[in-house]
């Protein structure tokens, strides 16, 4: 039996939907919840070698790759080094998703063009502040993210200078 006050949603959200189903940060939303997401979806066309963000920049937008290549680097000295290459459905900028934030990393386009899909934080915090149950799915993905890196860091870091000194990564400043 069909509802008749079930939201019923145009072809053009169902694939907007569709599309961040596929982007983890997203993939525990339903479309309702998702819905509330599409005012604040800004499309931005970049350019070859266009700087979206630098390390240290105040965090005020999360970003996912439409089309394009994205790639994700530290600045070392006067050096950058790629530490990930970003393509379509891959997310970054997550931790504009924390209030007060700055980046850890800064954000380049590879490929001649790029259209990335722009949530700006505000927005997000606004929806945080309004469903609680939006923010535990995004906060529980954020976490298992953050989690997966760290494994993969300390494995890489281990894996490259042996047995090293844990502890300093946790002390306080």
């Amino acid at each position: 039996m069909i509802n008749p006050f079930k939201k019923t949603y145009s072809k053009a959200e169902l694939e907007v939907f569709e599309f961040l189903s596929q982007v983890r940060f997203f993939a525990r939303l339903k479309n309702l919840e998702m819905a509330r997401l599409i005012p604040a979806i800004h499309y931005r066309m970049y350019r070859r070698d266009e700087v979206i963000f630098f390390r240290n920049d105040p965090s005020q937008a999360f970003y996912i790759v439409k089309k394009g290549w994205v790639s994700l680097n530290i600045d070392i000295k006067d050096n950058f080094e790629s530490i990930s290459d970003l393509r379509r459905g891959e997310a970054f900028g997550e931790n504009s998703l924390l209030e007060g934030s700055k980046r850890i990393y800064s954000a380049i386009v590879l490929s001649e063009e790029a259209e990335l899909m722009v949530i700006p934080s505000f927005a997000m915090h606004e929806l945080f502040d309004s469903d609680p149950k939006i923010k535990a799915k995004m906060m529980t993905s954020l976490a298992e993210f953050y989690n997966e890196n760290n494994h993969r860091l300390f494995k890489s870091y281990q894996s490259s200078f042996g047995f090293f000194k844990l502890g300093q990564m946790f002390e306080q400043r």
